[in-house]
């Protein structure tokens, strides 16, 4: 593999949300998994995937790994044929000032890159040889890999110190490479690690959710209990699902959901700091020309409908409600929801055929 290994990756890298997290996964098509981060998914039983070349879905929680901190879910169930294959670097030698790459999806973005060097090949932490590195990580990179120049896997990139200058850590490949084979010899889709005495344990080796081996206390990913949400949240997910949309497949992270609607993109959250609610369909972008009339035009909107509003920011042309959570319930929320669900589209074609706005792109 040469230089060119960032577009690989383009299509190996997996966008991972949970009702509790965001991260960053990577699949490997020998043995047919995605990998990431234990915290990542911590808690669930199902996450929900995202790539360049396959469509959002859920995917199984099939190994929780505490001790390493990593999580081995099913492959996309779509266009696996397609994915290209990436290399473990098992063996190789690191040494310190060796140029390294972290890629994931840090704060839900689509994809980035984040160069440096290894600035330590043993830090231990917890009895673990960590990589340090000094690769601007994000949490949201959380799960992703770590690649040398020659294109193979490194590390799995697991935390960052907060406020730290550009203090990363990455789990050495080797760790992955020994739990693989540990998880293919289980032959089963519902193992964890016990941290007690470290064996990968399974249905076959956990009584009453004690590990057979050791007596510590264990729970497989497949026996977590299924999310349940509360309060303020619950009223949100009724309401989308009164929508018509798939409530698990909007999940987005802590308070967040995600909706497409035609060609636009609403994203929902719910401030609990303080009590809003917002929902905001990013339709298209300014054109580069001619842009008062289309200014004019939003600015009578706004005039026109009450509880949504229209903004700018940056090139990105915004819908958006919002309501105090005291002031919501599931008829006044359907009612702001589905105007703006229904505005939404409407309005983008209207922006891009009549003011020469631009369709958002996705890339």
């Amino acid at each position: 593999m040469n230089n060119d290994f960032v577009d690989i990756y383009r299509d190996v890298i997996v966008q991972i949300a949970t009702p509790n997290s965001t991260g960053t996964g990577f699949y490997l098509k020998n043995p047919g998994l995605i990998v990431t981060n234990h915290h990542v998914v911590e808690g669930n039983r199902k996450a929900i995937v995202e790539g360049a070349r396959f469509k959002k879905q859920l995917a199984r929680v099939l190994y929780a790994d505490r001790k390493y901190d990593l999580a081995f879910l099913e492959g996309p169930g779509d266009h696996i044929a397609d994915l290209p294959e990436v290399r473990l670097g098992i063996g190789k030698a690191l040494r310190e000032r060796d140029p390294v790459t972290a890629l994931g999806h840090p704060f839900g973005l689509k994809f980035s890159v984040k160069t440096g060097i290894v600035s330590n090949t043993r830090e231990m932490l917890n009895s673990i040889p960590y990589l340090h590195i000094d690769a601007a990580l994000n949490p949201g990179n959380s799960g992703g890999p770590l690649v040398d120049n020659e294109g193979e896997i490194v590390g799995v990139n697991t935390f960052v110190i907060r406020d730290g200058d550009n203090i990363g850590f990455s789990l050495p490949v080797q760790f992955l490479s020994e739990t693989l084979g540990e998880f293919k010899a289980a032959n089963t889709d519902n193992a964890s690690r016990c941290t007690g005495c470290g064996n990968v344990v399974t249905t076959q080796t956990v009584d009453n959710q004690h590990c057979t081996f050791c007596g510590h206390r264990i729970q497989l990913p497949g026996n977590v209990e299924e999310y349940v949400p509360s309060g303020v949240s619950r009223t949100i997910e009724a309401i989308i699902a009164q929508t018509g949309h798939d409530v698990a497949l909007s999940r987005g992270g802590p308070n967040a959901w995600e909706i497409r609607q035609g060609s636009a993109r609403i994203n929902i959250a719910y401030h609990d700091r303080t009590g809003l609610m917002t929902a905001d369909a990013i339709l298209c972008e300014l054109p580069k020309t001619n842009i008062k009339p289309l200014y004019e035009y939003l600015l009578r909107e706004n005039y026109a409908h009450e509880g949504i509003t229209f903004s700018v920011h940056e090139q990105d042309i915004v819908l958006s409600l919002l309501i105090y959570d005291r002031y919501l319930n599931e008829e006044s929320g359907l009612r702001l929801l589905q105007t703006i669900f229904e505005k939404a589209d409407h309005y983008d074609n209207i922006l891009v055929e009549q003011f020469g706005a631009t369709w958002k792109s996705e890339d």
